[in-house]
């Protein structure tokens, strides 16, 4: 069993269950729901208030009430844009295409210096690999979410973007091992399967599909592969290393999709009002 507490940030699995689950309620979620909801993935009550009140603060929940009263939390504009920009990395359902890169090159002046570590951090989160100092790539077709991201945070002044293709000196998947720490990413791949596959098998062998049990291992499933997504910005086939894991990786977690996502629903009690995020 998955120890939650050391793998599973509160905070993160609250966004984790407004993408899954909580955007397709017809009003705010709340706040006894969110707490039975997280309960059910080991969160205590503390623990999900202190989280819900951070991402208040960072501008992704907005406090509001139920059409009963009760209090809760719906998302914010920002949070639901960044939800689906991230839909179409998270629920992907074919291997990425070699459609070229797209480029950011930004210059930040001496007076404004801590927004370089701003713009090196979001571009990073989003995937982008460094070609050289204040050069960076992904592939192209995470433009749109990068202008998305820039334009949110204000930082677009700073950054020109660009589409284009590399043409050397060095062939391409030699630099792509020195753009991106190919190591590191493949290790990510590898632990997810580590902590997921075993889940997958044991689901494979039942024929019953509890709604409680099934939105526990999908949202936990959800939180450690979302993130991989970012990490590993979906490099074409081509430019990896042979036995990669990330194909591996991906095909657990669309399986594990496939079987639990709308049982978990169920349990999550949206199950009148659920769209699946492949139609978003």
């Amino acid at each position: 069993m998955i120890n939650v507490s050391e793998q599973h940030a509160p905070r993160s699995l609250i966004v984790t269950f407004y993408g899954a689950y909580g955007r397709f309620t017809p009003g705010p979620v709340p706040v006894a729901e969110l707490i039975r909801l997280l309960a059910a993935v080991g969160v205590d009550a503390p623990s999900v208030r202190s989280s819900v009140s951070r991402l208040k603060r960072r501008g992704l929940l907005e406090p509001a009430r139920t059409a009963a009263g009760a209090a809760g939390y719906a998302l914010s504009a920002d949070a639901r844009q960044l939800l689906d920009d991230g839909d179409r990395r998270v629920y992907a359902t074919a291997p990425p295409e070699d459609d070229g890169w797209v480029l950011a090159v930004f210059s930040v002046p001496e007076s404004e210096r801590q927004k370089r570590h701003v713009l090196r951090s979001r571009l990073a989160g989003l995937g982008f690999g460094t070609a050289a100092p204040g050069v960076w790539l992904a592939p192209a077709r995470l433009y749109e979410e990068t202008r998305h991201t820039l334009e949110r945070l204000r930082l677009d002044p700073y950054v020109e973007l660009f589409r284009g293709e590399h043409l050397g000196f060095a062939a391409t998947a030699d630099a792509v091992a020195r753009w991106w720490d190919l190591a590191a990413i493949a290790k990510e791949h590898e632990e997810f399967l580590d902590q997921h596959a075993p889940v997958l098998h044991a689901w494979e062998r039942r024929a019953d599909t509890p709604p409680e049990e099934a939105y526990r291992d999908y949202l936990l499933a959800l939180d450690s592969w979302r993130h991989l997504p970012y990490t590993d910005p979906g490099l074409p086939a081509a430019l990896l290393p042979q036995d990669w894991p990330g194909a591996r990786s991906a095909t657990v977690f669309r399986a594990l999709h496939e079987r639990l996502r709308d049982a978990g629903a169920v349990f999550a009690g949206v199950p009148g009002h659920f769209r699946h995020s492949d139609d978003v």
